[in-house]
């Protein structure tokens, strides 16, 4: 399989791809040692397109939402240069390597795809 099968590919293809975009992670574990196969496998290829882990970190649970159905263990925010570069790696030979482990690693992954309205981060 080269990519995961729950990739929209055609909504991705379908927005425009004028700058920069954010993948939201939500993760629900099955094996978190997978996960960290396919993390080190995959962080290589998100670089070489030039994108970069923005922030990741464990859920303590639903502040908003029902806390059983809405419960994930880890979140990952990731920053790609555009669209078109995070479908590189998605369709990439190397990246269906790594996809054997994120598929062993995960009961469920949502992944969303964002692009910036606001930042106190930006300058000027």
């Amino acid at each position: 399989m080269a990519k995961p099968i729950e990739m929209n590919e055609a909504l991705l293809r379908s927005l425009p791809d004028e700058g920069p975009v954010v993948m939201v992670n939500l993760v629900r574990f099955r094996d978190r040692a997978e996960y960290k196969r396919y993390s080190e496998l995959t962080m290589p290829l998100v670089k070489a397109r030039g994108g970069t882990v923005l922030w990741a970190g464990e859920v303590e649970g639903a502040a908003f939402g029902d806390p059983e159905k809405d419960k994930w263990d880890y979140v990952v925010l990731v920053y790609y240069p555009s669209r078109a570069a995070f479908l590189d790696m998605m369709s990439s030979a190397e990246y269906e390597k790594a996809n054997a482990h994120r598929e062993a690693a995960l009961e469920e992954h949502v992944i969303l795809a964002a692009t910036e309205s606001y930042s106190k981060l930006k300058t000027g």
